[in-house]
């Protein structure tokens, strides 16, 4: 079963209130997880969205992924592909830019061990990359939604009273940790987006994604989800660097990108966490529910392990908790997230599997 065929169709269904007509949308950071969702579903949909063009941009720090150059090199691809790092180099440059209706600034790393590993590049891209499109668009005619991906990181280790943590939480995050370079290139940017649509009036939302997984998250991403998936796949047991304590709830990404279309279509001047709010699951039960699936699925035979991690900061300001109160969500956005975490892994392992199968057998 084709699980992101699916996907794309469910997205469809439940965003038929989102108007893209005439549109031409750039999207930063185009080759990462998210962005593998948001290209082929505008792709796929682009007439009956009546989508122009999509422009999207990325430096390839991480890889040029194979579905991508698919995508862009179709004879009827509305894609613009741009090898380009926004936070150095100048929109002014080109006239691709020019037109631009909707942007959707995700240009980041987003795994701490690679956030850990770029600190610069990281900081880089959430400031002085959303500074050159705000500063390029922040005058513009024909700009019809902004959308910045900050994350649920910027409230650090929320106190146990702040669970489900609502957007008004101002957020208990260290500026000296080694998460730092991510959590405070977050707030800072979201202070950024604050101050440019009180002075330019930009139709500029900010979403706060709490724990996407699922297709197009690669196997080698090192956050949760993909460490436990690649285990799977390989046949090798589920290493825990923790107790397994620590929850969350974790969102399948189609909801999630439900979320960040309506967002986008909004033009709110407001902020969003988008996630799921049930089911916040330990990390230990998050490893079995991987583990058990994944026997059903190819047999898997394998068993989960506690080790420490020989990095010595792995888990310094790692989140206790993490659920997000999804209700401003709800009542403004009409978003609605409905895939269950033991359908979300599922459809994830399923993907990586048939995946997997095609690779080995080409």
């Amino acid at each position: 079963m084709d699980y992101f065929e699916i996907d794309l169709k469910y997205i469809r269904s439940e965003t038929l209130d989102c108007n893209f007509e005439n549109s031409n949308i750039l999207i930063t950071g185009c080759a990462g997880f998210l962005g593998y969702y948001l290209i082929n579903y505008f792709e796929k949909y682009k007439k009956e969205l009546k989508i122009n063009s999509i422009v999207g941009l990325d430096s390839f720090l991480l890889g040029y992924p194979n579905w991508l150059k698919k995508i862009a090199s179709q004879e009827n691809s509305i894609l613009d592909l741009v090898e380009f790092d926004i936070g150095k180099d100048k929109l002014e440059n080109s006239k691709k830019f020019n037109g631009i209706t909707h942007i959707i600034h995700m240009a980041s790393i987003a795994s701490p061990t690679f956030y850990r590993k770029f600190p610069i590049e990281t900081v880089d891209a959430n400031i002085w990359g959303l500074r050159n499109l705000l500063d390029f668009y922040c005058k513009s005619q024909n700009l019809r939604g902004f959308l910045f991906f900050s994350s649920s990181e910027i409230y650090g280790d929320p106190d146990q009273k702040n669970i489900p943590t609502n957007e008004d939480y101002r957020g208990l995050v260290s500026c000296t940790g080694p998460r730092a370079c991510y959590d405070e290139a977050k707030r800072f940017g979201e202070t950024l987006c604050c101050i440019y649509r009180e002075t330019y009036d930009l139709p500029l939302t900010i979403v706060r994604p709490f724990n996407n997984y699922g297709p197009g998250m690669r196997i080698d991403d090192k956050r949760l989800p993909a460490d436990m998936a690649n285990c799977i796949i390989k046949n090798k047991p589920i290493i825990l660097f923790s107790n397994g304590q620590p929850t969350r709830t974790f969102c399948y990404v189609a909801d999630a990108i439900c979320g960040y279309i309506k967002a986008l279509n909004s033009g709110l001047k407001k902020e969003f966490n988008i996630g799921i709010d049930s089911e916040e699951t330990s990390v230990l039960d998050f490893a079995k529910l991987f583990r058990n699936i994944g026997r059903d699925l190819i047999n898997y035979n394998c068993d989960i392990e506690f080790a420490n991690n020989i990095d010595k900061k792995y888990l310094v300001d790692n989140p206790n908790r993490r659920c997000p109160d999804i209700r401003k969500a709800r009542i403004e956005l009409n978003y609605d997230p409905k895939i269950t975490i033991i359908d979300g892994i599922n459809r994830y392992l399923s993907h990586l599997i048939r995946e997997h199968e095609y690779c080995d057998n080409r």
